[in-house]
């Protein structure tokens, strides 16, 4: 098991970087996936700890609420991945809200903590985020927008859970006659 400071520390260093990476601003969405049962050294859905998903959702919160950027946590296969998101979020991007609260057992510890720490949660279907970090091999590429860039923390593991993070660009359209900006450097 990692110890708590260790976990912070090490999921600071990761978030931060993916936002970096994928160029995240204010009111975009940045999605999270996360087993807890691999951070803690299990099989996904074999393990899943409450305390962990509270610390790191908390720790995630902590970076993205002072920068305007909108946190989603996708739930487990049982809900569909159906996300996490305020309710605020949900309006903004009108957001197709599904009738479910999640579970320890049926969405998942991190979807559980986000349900008691955001202000006014609700369950959506689907989101289009900018980029994400899937802790434990969670599948969040549904949820990234196209193209999907690969992103590659300096930290590779958080816990017993294989880290992979994803990023996105704009698409390149109009062939070998058009001129294009760096879509990374808006």
């Amino acid at each position: 098991m990692i110890a708590t400071d260790e976990l912070r520390k090490a999921l600071q260093t990761i978030v931060n970087e993916v936002l970096s990476a994928a160029n995240v601003k204010e009111n975009e969405l940045f999605v999270l996936g996360c087993s807890t049962s691999e951070v803690v050294g299990s099989m996904i859905g074999k393990n899943s700890s409450q305390e962990t998903g509270v610390v790191i959702v908390e720790t995630i919160l902590d970076i993205l609420r002072p920068k305007g950027i909108r946190l989603a946590v996708q739930g487990c296969e049982h809900l569909n991945r159906a996300l996490v998101v305020e309710q605020s979020t949900a309006d903004r991007y009108q957001l197709e809200e599904v009738a479910v609260v999640p579970d320890l057992h049926a969405g998942g510890a991190c979807s559980v903590a986000a349900f008691q720490l955001f202000d006014a949660p609700v369950e959506v279907e689907h989101i289009v985020a900018k980029a994400g970090i899937d802790i434990g091999d969670t599948a969040i590429g549904m949820h990234i927008k196209h193209v999907q860039i690969p992103i590659r923390p300096s930290i590779q593991t958080l816990g017993g859970a294989h880290v992979t993070a994803l990023g996105s660009r704009p698409k390149f359209i109009g062939g070998p006659r058009a001129t294009y900006l760096d879509p990374l450097q808006k």
